[in-house]
């Protein structure tokens, strides 16, 4: 297995197992869905994302709260 199969498979691990059902949801299914064709660059951004806190993902996507610039984009293509 090459790193970038590793780095891959932790990505996918990290987006199915959060601390609330919902961000597994959102961020399961967005993974399952664009993971793997996503490049470098956005799977640098996308690793920072899953660093966060939940209850602050959960806001961005929902629309409760403003994401961070860096993370704006990102956030936008998570929401349903």
């Amino acid at each position: 297995m090459t790193e970038h199969e590793r780095r891959l498979k932790r990505l996918a691990m990290r987006s199915w197992r959060r601390g609330t059902k919902e961000m597994d949801l959102i961020l399961g299914r967005f993974w399952d869905a664009e993971g793997a064709g996503l490049d470098a660059a956005t799977l640098d951004q996308y690793e920072a994302l899953l660093s966060e806190n939940d209850q602050d993902l959960y806001a961005w996507v929902s629309g409760q709260a403003t994401p961070p610039d860096h993370l704006s984009d990102l956030v936008a293509r998570l929401r349903p």
